[in-house]
C-alpha cells in the first residue's frame, strides 16, 4: 500500500477503527458500548468497523436495513479471512466517500490539498481522516478539534 502515506492509513485507523488489528471483523466492545449508549437514550453512534464499512460500501450502498446487516454479518469474517488486514484497509481507502463525488483517497488529497496520498502529511491526514463519519456535511479545514483527537489517537498507538 505505497500509493498511501503511513500518516494517511495511521488517521484512518484512529479515528474509524482503532482496534482494527486486534478484532476479526466486528469490534463487539464497541457494538456493547453503542448498544448500551441507545438503550440509555443517548447519543446513536455507529460501531462498524473498517472491515464492515467495506463490505457496505462494495455490496450494499448507504441504505440502512435488517437485510443487509444480517448479509453484512456473514460476509464479514468472509472479507478477513479471503482478504486480510492490509489488502482490506487498501480498499477501503479507495473506494470510502471523502466529499460530494469524492471517492479514493488518492482524490481526496488532491481535492482537499493539491498532494498526492502518497505524500499527505499528519496534520493534513488527520483533518482528512475526521471528516469521514459525515463527509457529505464535514470539510477537512472545519475539523480542528476532532483532528486534533485523532492525531492524539495515533500518539497513543505509537504512529
Amino acid at each position: 500500500m505505497s500509493q498511501i502515506s503511513p500518516d494517511f492509513q495511521h488517521a484512518v485507523i484512529a479515528a474509524e477503527d482503532a482496534r482494527f488489528y486486534q478484532h476479526h471483523g466486528f469490534d463487539w466492545h464497541q457494538i456493547q458500548i453503542a448498544a448500551e449508549d441507545d438503550m440509555e437514550g443517548g447519543r446513536s453512534r455507529g460501531a462498524s468497523t473498517i472491515t464492515q464499512q467495506l463490505v457496505k460500501n462494495l455490496l450494499f450502498g448507504t441504505g440502512r436495513s435488517v437485510l443487509r446487516k444480517g448479509a453484512e454479518f456473514t460476509l464479514v469474517p468472509v472479507a478477513e479471512f479471503v482478504l486480510g488486514k492490509q489488502r482490506i484497509l487498501e480498499l477501503y481507502l479507495n473506494v470510502v466517500e471523502w466529499g460530494p463525488g469524492i471517492y479514493g483517497a488518492e482524490s481526496a488529497c488532491r481535492t482537499y490539498d493539491g498532494i498526492s496520498a502518497r505524500n499527505i502529511g499528519r496534520e493534513q491526514s488527520a483533518r482528512l481522516a475526521a471528516i469521514l463519519p459525515a463527509p457529505l456535511k464535514r470539510r477537512p479545514d472545519r475539523m480542528n478539534r476532532y483532528s486534533a483527537l485523532i492525531l492524539e489517537r495515533m500518539r497513543q498507538m505509537g504512529w
